[in-house]
């Protein structure tokens, strides 16, 4: 088996694991070693078209694991999470009908 065919099989088995992953941070970190691998054979190859969509599905990956980390380091410590309820309405106000203004 030559190097780059190595390479290709490894990412193949990564990218097949993220479908086997649950958690959402762990996810994102095998999705960035399967890019990373992508990568690196599109690299190998100097396939254009495999350098180019890595570079894409890494920096996604990078940038939700960024989002991730500050959104829980902001976090209030409490240890709850962030609410995601609706915003409050004026005193007896109808919500919908603040949603609609």
């Amino acid at each position: 088996m030559t190097t780059p065919d190595a390479i290709g099989w490894a990412a193949t088995a990564v990218f097949t694991a993220s479908y086997l992953t649950r958690e959402q941070a762990r996810l994102r970190r095998v999705q960035m070693a399967g890019a990373t691998l992508w990568l690196t054979y599109g690299l190998v190859l100097q396939a254009p078209p495999v350098i180019g969509s890595n570079i894409l599905v890494l920096s996604a990956a990078c940038w939700a694991e960024y989002r991730h980390r500050r959104d829980r380091d902001s976090a209030p410590a409490s240890g709850t999470a962030p609410s995601t309820a609706a915003p409050a309405t004026e005193a007896g106000g109808d919500r919908r009908a603040a949603e609609a203004a």
